[in-house]
């Protein structure tokens, strides 16, 4: 068989504008695996109040972090695109789940090159509804209405990975050398609570605690929750921290329903009201820098951290297109080419 593989990512607006921003935010936030409530009550709450009051801010947000060859997360991911292309046998391309850079069209791209399977990657470490789930949703949808004949395979989440944790781990002892801090804050995307639990494949296991998600279950495999307090683990024993150096939060809640705590605001609050002055975070849900990164942590952080009298706040940025990160991709697509 032909082989091919597409990288997928979340997303951008084509211009940091308020009516690009609109447009982008109505795709993503009427996914039903994003605001996972019934269809009238999320068109009411997305389209009646959220895209008549948030764009314009989303606007400004994009605007500080927009670079001058465009967003950066989509700058990123091609900048990664590119390079992995030159260490690997087959065919790749680059799709994002929202935005003009559609599945549809990377699957389009890969198809006029005669492949009859595709390995489908979505770039993140942790499995979720609303990022792993609904790309690979999308994909078949995709792949049943134009391209029937077509083989899809995904590669799994890859949180767990000892060579993933290397990289990562590199990654940030490199960032930190020589850099002076007393704690290393590893934040994750948040999501609702109620996500946790839907995907609890064992419909008993997952109760939002610290002992469910530290005890063995095949539920692990797709909660979101285990798997980021997971990476938390294997990178602190990487890079041999001690228990109190480092902790664990989800930032970017969105609503009134309970999502997963800590909430990465408060606790950059409370380290420095507990006299932390250097600290050090980083973003793990994510392989590519973008909004919730450039703007929500490394900006906004930062202010509520030297307001409450922190001193030296150390970002951490995203595998990127690290080299050793792009080695590692390209040595999985090529396994994966290989049957191994």
């Amino acid at each position: 068989m032909k082989k091919g593989v597409l990288l997928v990512n979340l997303g951008s607006p084509d211009s940091p504008e308020p009516k690009e921003v609109k447009k982008y935010l109505g795709e993503f936030l009427m996914d039903e695996r994003v605001i996972d409530i019934p269809l009238w009550a999320r068109t009411l709450l997305v389209k009646g109040i959220i895209l008549n009051t948030r764009p314009k801010a989303s606007a400004a947000a994009y605007k500080k972090i927009w670079w001058e060859d465009g967003s950066p997360l989509i700058v990123i991911s091609e900048k990664l695109k590119e390079k992995v292309k030159k260490q690997v046998n087959i065919p790749l391309a680059l799709a994002m789940r929202y935005g003009s850079m559609t599945i549809k069209k990377g699957l389009q791209e890969l198809v006029d090159k005669d492949l009859e399977e595709v390995l489908l990657f979505p770039l993140y470490p942790q499995f979720a509804m609303a990022t792993t789930e609904t790309i690979l949703v999308k994909a078949k949808e995709e792949q049943q209405k134009y391209f029937p004949n077509l083989k899809i395979e995904s590669f799994p989440a890859f949180y767990n990975k000892s060579d993933y944790i290397e990289v990562l781990s590199n990654s940030i002892k490199g960032t930190l050398k020589d850099k002076e801090f007393e704690h290393i804050l590893f934040s994750y995307h948040g999501v609702p609570e109620r996500h946790i639990k839907k995907r609890d494949i064992t419909k008993s296991h997952c109760k939002i605690d610290k002992t469910c998600c530290e005890t063995h279950s095949k539920a692990h495999e797709f909660c979101y929750r285990h798997q980021c307090y997971e990476v938390t683990r294997l990178v602190s024993e990487n890079l041999q921290l001690k228990p109190e150096t480092f902790s664990t939060s989800f930032q970017s809640r969105l609503g009134f329903d309970p999502w997963l705590q800590p909430y990465t605001d408060h606790t950059i609050e409370r380290l420095a009201k507990q006299g932390i002055k250097n600290m050090a975070i980083v973003t793990p849900a994510f392989v590519s820098d973008c909004l919730e990164t450039l703007e929500e942590i490394a900006m906004e952080g930062k202010e509520i951290f030297k307001e409450m009298g922190g001193e030296k706040f150390i970002t951490v940025a995203c595998l990127n297109d690290n080299e050793d990160w792009v080695t590692l991709l390209s040595r999985w697509v090529n396994e994966w080419d290989s049957g191994k």
